[in-house]
């Protein structure tokens, strides 16, 4: 990366925040006789990351899924918060990242008001500057839009902007957005996917993202 890093927006679930087994279980939950048996976790992980509506709507075959989405979020909402949790070292990062003067966003699929109470109960709302969730916008990711509305209102250089993720969608979206793609390796779907979507760097840990942004991360 040529240019210092001056702005880092964060996808929520499965990329800074741990909800992986939140949603798999939601998406059971929604979708129990609906779907054929056999129907597990190795269907959904492929498809996280995509708005609810369109997950249903591909596992399900029907157009009309408004009863399953309100299922999946009256479920989702009565577990939420006594199953997620930050990922390691991400409690640590955001305000080093903050105090080094970096602007730093949510781009989003969960709904905004979903997302504005899981970054308040885990401690790191105050330090975002920008939230851009699904009813913010015409167009989810992977379409450029969520990206580019995010770096708009923070006044971002797009090629100084890292947009970390965990999906393919992530990533599609800050690439057309022109922002740097970045994976995180602890995503459900594998390093190997987030490099062939186009990832330009896949981080191991929280402390790679503030090399990248050229904070040094204090020795363990």
């Amino acid at each position: 990366m040529k240019q210092a890093i001056t702005t880092v927006l964060f996808d929520l679930d499965g990329t800074i925040i741990d909800t992986n087994e939140l949603i798999i279980e939601s998406v059971l939950h929604a979708l129990e006789g609906v779907v054929p048996e056999g129907f597990s976790r190795e269907h959904i992980i492929p498809k996280m990351g995509l708005p609810l509506a369109m997950q249903m709507q591909i596992f399900t075959g029907r157009d009309e899924v408004e009863e399953l989405t309100k299922k999946y979020r009256a479920y989702n909402l009565q577990r939420h918060d006594e199953m997620v949790t930050l990922f390691p070292g991400v409690a640590e990062a955001v305000p080093k990242l903050k105090a080094a003067g970096l602007k730093l966003g949510i781009v989003t699929t969960k709904m905004r008001e979903t997302s504005v109470h899981a970054l308040k109960l885990l401690g790191i709302f105050d330090d975002m500057d920008v939230i851009v969730a699904l009813d913010d916008v015409q167009n989810a990711k992977p379409h450029p839009e969520p990206v580019r509305k995010a770096m708009d209102a923070l006044g971002a250089d797009p090629r100084r902007t890292v947009m970390l993720g965990d999906s393919a969608v992530d990533i599609e979206s800050a690439r057309q957005a022109g922002a740097i793609p970045v994976g995180v390796a602890w995503s459900l779907k594998g390093s190997v996917a987030l490099r062939e979507a186009g990832a330009e760097v896949v981080i191991e840990s929280m402390d790679e993202l503030l090399t990248l942004c050229g904070i040094e991360a204090e020795p363990r």
